[in-house]
């Protein structure tokens, strides 16, 4: 038996190489985990042979080699030999030292050369190999070879000890984890966990003597050594000592949400109970239960709700919007949150403004998407095609799945830097892409040749043609010849054509019309022979024999070899290029000529085009006129036909006419097709057509499906029972809006535009507001592979790490996906997803919605808005306390309003202001910033907290300021919720319902249906009123600072005001109980003139160019405490700032330190000065009071 000789130390990656290795082998060696005997081997690992004379190999790739190649994972033939090399020696040569490099020091190992010590060129490397295993599962063929445990050991340093942007590159991610589960892996490395946080372990000098033994030391390296060991125990004291203090410290416990439920027995439809008393704090499962069947059922949502019936006339106006239609899959994510929130409240406000309002959903058939997986399905349950089952009840297996989850099918570009061998589903092989080969046609009638070259050489079997430039004077005496094809006796000709590019290869272009857009075009200029050489299975048809019948990547190796038999082959070269791949079966597309059914769309898009241009259709925001017009103004033919079962059927039938006078007809003879809404329809216009009567006239319908879009394009009629006249199209159709993501503009809004005019001769609405895509918090697109496709209910109701998880596994991804995207949710949700609430939800998404092509949604930014609605809970629950039980709110403010009061209703109606004006923009940050701001930054820390001393006065003028405080509170409260019930629904009904009513005989049931606060009812802003507490506020902020500076938490003191003139000190009078109030002062006294009249012993800061605060401080505070404190603060900074000096006065300092740290040596140099400024000035400032 084989005996080898390694480390026993658990990270010594020189050893775990072999260790892998030995697993794979069908007799593994002997293994020893100490030094071999002196006269075997010197070093570890070795390897010594039984039976072969004593042969010893050393060093881990040797060792590995020889171990890996008996368990055959060096390659199975001599090309992947040599790739395994490679690997090998990227492994050793790149990736070992700067793993060493970034990891070591964070394990106490110094000594390691500097200039690979950078992540930077760790994630360099990192991201190379990232890039290579994007298409791959493995680093040589579809197996674990020798190249993958080398490489997967030299990273495992970096995976274990170094957590920074490891995560991000997801394709080694995937792949080290896929390795690292291998059973022989397992079973020598253990169960390996990602690091999750960067450690720092001491000493372990010896594992690096280990790794990187060489000559004994000198006495002098020794002493170095034992002072850095010296140093660094230090170091690790001073840790521990921190920690130790940290953990002496109190913690503060974050408190965690809540979940309150509503337990009161409600039957759906019915109120919900509002007499018990509000929970203490806001729960989104307690706020929303029972509202919305509620609304329901007394009729709210209607579009007659307060009139008899949708026609009678409203003054107000009608509101039309209909949903774009969610795909009938019925897998959510947050786009579809975000095109909801934003339309539910817009259909809200409107209908809060008192239009007839309604808004109409749909529903897409998502045709493609649904059929393949449903093919998926039958093929994986019952091992049964659509085919096998039928065109009927396949269709009914479709509608019994058609709350499945789907994926979108669809193509990506996969992008070449030259020769690669790719995967395709069917071949045992890798195929090449990423080349172009070069041959020759033989010019007939000479011994002249044409050289052309392709990326994909077996279609040259359908070419028709060769063509050049008119102006490629190297061709011009070849017009009128003819090339021949090598292969069969057809003789093609030379065309010239403008979209030739002269200056590149050989100027020269193969044609092949039935397999290339480009192509296609030449031969329909050139009336070329069209040949189509693939059939729907991806075999050659129509091509001579040996080809016919062979598949066509096998083919591409064929044409190539007949092509060097011939001696017409010319060479191979890389070329960089985009391989279309399809996302869900990982096959090549390639373009196929199949007959289809077309509109023309010329009419149609100059009317589209003109109706924006003229200004009857308004596309919100502008800046997308641009991709309108480039749409319409270029249209082409819009093919309407789909290759499936699962759709509506095109109505159009192929006429066969039982009359030996009328000549059979084929299918592409556009001539034997009538179209018609039923047979009988179609039979008349047939025998029409062919003169003959309907019993001789025999109809087959098309067995293709209409486009989806085509379908969706007649939606905003077609749902009011168009194309016959209805109650409802008359009064809705035309609609008002339009609301959907811009990327669909021309695939569903043009659609709608064109058929809208073309079948009603009516636009389909009047404006069109396009709001952005939804991103993930890095400003990656949503992607079930990544994980980031997040279920809008998820963040609603909350979900776990592991809930997460759970529905990647009922998903629709392969393995390697499932692990990619778990990989991807633990790094954005370590701890899953809180609990957001709904109203939460619609916030965030709203907020978000900035008039951009990208919005990146950040789930801990829904939470925020989650204790927004907290905030907003507790205000009113505090507010309906300060109301009192018999509070009755007046028809109208009175007049007497203090300057307080007089400031919160001007800072309403700015509200108003805005979210009208928002509202009609579709400016939903400005309706959420001045929402937000209104009700925490100015009702809350300002306003609730200023007129507390006047809610608890008792004397009778007080008695009487406070009930004028209480009803401009109460109508800040009732207005406050208004504004915001369109954006939050549940909560603002929640806390509306809790509240008394201006006019209880007639005031509406729900808040939903109470009118939307209008600019002219809320006229009460004021600028010189805001302009004023923008001063006072100035001043209390400026209080505060000063408070903060000398630790006055508790402790109230006096405050001088210093003004610079008489109106400034009326000012601060006027608004003295507030600044006290707001400033936590004691006292407040305005003073105008120097400082003669301001006592000694006051802290000094400016307010504003009219205004200086005088802190008292003397009597307060230990004033010789306080200097000893900040004498020993001016020292160290004084220390800081010299060795700062030192540091930077070096010779070499501007040549040898990075920008960015130079940058950031001087603003700490700069920050240090300007604090060691403000204590020199404090000690002097306490030294006066002493």
């Amino acid at each position: 038996m084989d005996t080898l000789y390694i480390s026993s130390h658990p990270d010594d990656f020189r050893s775990l190489l072999p260790l892998i290795a030995a697993e794979f082998c069908p007799s593994p060696p002997r293994i020893v985990h100490e030094d071999p005997p002196a006269e075997v081997a010197r070093s570890r690992p070795a390897l010594v042979l039984a039976g072969a004379g004593g042969t010893v190999l050393t060093g881990a790739n040797a060792v590995s080699w020889y171990l890996a190649a008996a368990g055959k994972q060096t390659g199975s033939e001599k090309k992947q030999e040599s790739q395994v090399w490679q690997w090998l020696s990227f492994a050793e040569n790149e990736l070992t030292p700067v793993a060493c490099a970034v990891t070591f020091p964070l394990l106490g190992i110094m000594g390691v050369d500097k200039k690979q010590s950078s992540r930077a060129e760790l994630l360099r490397v990192l991201k190379a190999l990232d890039e290579t295993l994007a298409p791959r599962t493995f680093l040589v063929g579809e197996a674990v070879t020798l190249a993958d445990i080398a490489v997967s050991v030299a990273a495992l340093l970096p995976f274990k000890y170094v957590s920074t942007h490891l995560k991000s590159l997801v394709n080694v991610t995937r792949w080290f984890n896929t390795c690292m589960n291998q059973p022989q892996f397992l079973k020598v490395l253990g169960k390996i966990s990602l690091c999750e946080k960067m450690v720092c372990l001491f000493p372990l000098n010896d594992w690096f003597d280990l790794l990187f033994s060489g000559p004994p030391k000198t006495e002098a390296q020794l002493k170095k050594e034992a002072k850095k060991r010296e140093k660094m125990e230090k170091f690790q004291q001073k840790k521990e000592m921190e920690e130790k203090k940290k953990k002496m410290q109190p913690q503060t416990e974050k408190k965690e949400l809540g979940v309150i439920t509503y337990n009161v027995p409600t039957p759906p439809g019915e109120k919900k109970d509002v007499l018990s008393p509000l929970p203490d704090s806001y729960s989104p499962q307690f706020v929303e239960a029972a509202w919305y069947s509620w609304w329901e059922k007394q009729g709210f949502f209607k579009p007659e709700y307060g009139r008899k019936n949708v026609s009678e006339p409203n003054p107000c106006g009608v509101f039309m919007m209909c949903i774009p239609p969610p795909n009938v899959t019925g897998s959510l994510h947050l786009g579809h949150a975000l095109t909801n929130a934003i339309q539910d409240c817009l259909t809200r406000w409107h209908r809060m403004r008192g239009e007839t309002t309604l808004w109409n959903p749909g529903c897409d058939h998502a045709g493609i998407a649904t059929q393949v997986v449903v093919e998926k399905k039958l093929m994986k349950e019952r091992k049964m095609t659509r085919h096998d089952l039928g065109r009927e009840n396949f269709i009914q297996e479709v509608e019994e799945n058609s709350g499945m989850e789907m994926d979108q099918v669809r193509s990506y570009l996969h992008e070449l830097t030259g020769r690669t061998l790719l995967p395709v589903p069917g071949y045992n092989e890798k195929v090449e892409f990423g080349v172009l080969v070069s041959f020759s046609y033989k010019v007939e009638g000479s011994d002249e040749e044409v050289v052309v070259a392709t990326t994909r050489i077996e279609t040259m079997l359908g070419d028709t043609a060769v063509a050049v430039h008119p102006n490629d004077s190297r061709y011009q005496h070849l017009k009128g010849k003819m090339v021949v094809h090598p292969f069969c006796d057809r003789k093609m000709p030379i065309v010239f054509d403008d979209f030739v590019d002269m200056s590149f290869g050989t100027g020269a272009v193969k044609i092949t019309p039935a397999h290339d857009h480009n192509d296609y075009e030449v031969g329909e200029r050139h009336k070329l022979t069209f040949i189509n050489i693939l059939d729907e299975n991806g075999l050659l048809i129509n091509v001579p024999p040996p080809f016919l019948g062979m598949k066509r990547f096998e083919a591409r190796k064929a044409v190539l070899q007949a092509l060097k038999d011939l001696g017409q082959f010319k060479d191979v070269k890389d070329n960089p290029m985009v391989v279309p791949v399809c996302s869900r079966s990982k096959d090549i597309v390639e373009p196929l000529l199949k007959p289809q059914w077309y509109v023309d769309c010329r009419e149609m898009g100059k009317q589209a085009a003109d109706v924006v241009r003229n200004g009857e259709l308004k596309i919100i925001p502008d800046h997308h006129l641009k991709t309108w017009f480039n749409w319409m103004d270029n249209i082409r033919d819009w093919c309407i036909s789909r290759q499936l079962w699962w759709g509506h059927r095109i109505p159009a039938y192929f006429v066969t006419v039982n009359d030996p006078s009328v000549k059979p007809g084929e299918d592409v003879d556009g001539h034997y097709w009538v179209s018609g809404r039923s047979q009988e329809e179609a039979r008349e216009k047939a025998a029409k057509r062919f003169n003959v009567t309907a019993d001789k006239i025999s109809l087959r319908q098309d067995e293709d499906v209409l486009d989806t879009w085509f379908s969706s394009g007649i939606f905003p009629f077609s749902i009011f029972g168009w194309p016959n006249e209805s109650e409802d199209l008359r009064v809705f159709y035309p609609g008002t809006l339009l609301e959907t993501g811009h990327d669909i503009l021309f695939f569903w809004v043009a659609r709608m535009v064109m058929m809208g005019l073309k079948l009603t001769g009516k636009l389909p609405f009047k404006e069109v507001y396009l709001h952005a895509v939804v991103r993930d918090a890095h400003g990656r697109k949503m992607s079930k592979s990544l994980g980031n496709v997040i279920d809008p209910l998820d963040v609603i109701t909350g979900i776990s790490l592991e809930g997460l998880y759970a529905q990647l596994m009922d998903s629709n991804l392969d393995p390697l996906e499932i692990e990619k995207a778990k990989q991807g949710q633990k790094s954005d949700y370590p701890s899953g997803i809180p609990e957001c609430g709904t109203d939460a939800l619609r916030f965030a998404l709203c907020a978000y919605t900035s008039q951009g092509r990208d919005i990146n949604l950040d789930v801990n930014r829904i939470l925020g808005y989650r204790h927004f609605c907290n905030k907003l809970w507790n205000a009113v629950k505090f507010a309906m306390r300060t109301l009192g039980e018999g509070f009755v709110p007046w028809e109208k403010l009175c007049g007497s309003e203090s300057v307080s009061d007089r400031w919160i209703l001007s800072r309403l109606s700015a509200a108003v202001a805005l979210c009208d004006s928002g509202f009609q923009a579709y400016d939903f940050p400005t309706i959420t910033t001045a929402i937000y701001n209104f009700w925490l930054y100015e009702l809350c820390d300002v306003y609730l907290e200023s007129v507390k001393p006047v809610l608890s006065r008792t004397d009778s003028e007080g008695q009487k300021q406070a009930d004028i405080c209480r009803q401009t509170l109460y109508t800040c409260l009732e207005v406050g919720l208004r504004l915001l019930s369109p954006i939050m629904p549940f909560v603002t009904e929640e806390l509306f319902q809790r509240l008394p009513r201006r006019r209880a005989q007639d005031s509406p049931p729900s808040i939903c249906v109470t009118p939307y606060p209008e600019t002219s009812e809320f006229c009460w802003h004021s600028e010189d009123v805001d302009r004023q507490m923008e001063f006072v506020m100035s001043v209390v902020k400026t209080i505060r600072s000063l408070r903060a500076d000398y630790n006055l938490t508790k402790t109230r003191a006096d405050c001088y005001l210093q003004c610079i003139d008489s109106d400034t000190a009326a000012l601060v009078q006027t608004y003295s109980l507030q600044i006290q109030t707001l400033s936590y002062s004691q006292a407040i006294y305005p003073v105008v003139g120097g400082d003669s009249t301001i006592p000694q012993g006051c802290a000094v800061a400016i307010a504003s160019d009219k205004c200086t605060v005088h802190l008292m401080l003397k009597g307060l505070i230990d004033l010789e405490k306080e200097v000893t404190k900040l004498t020993a603060k001016k020292g160290e900074l004084e220390k800081q700032m010299e060795k700062m000096m030192e540091k930077t006065a070096k010779n070499d300092y501007k040549e040898k330190v990075p920008v960015k740290v130079q940058e950031a040596d001087a603003e700490k140099l700069r920050q240090n000065e300007t604090e060691l400024q403000k204590v020199k000035e404090a000690i002097e400032n306490f030294r006066k009071m002493m």
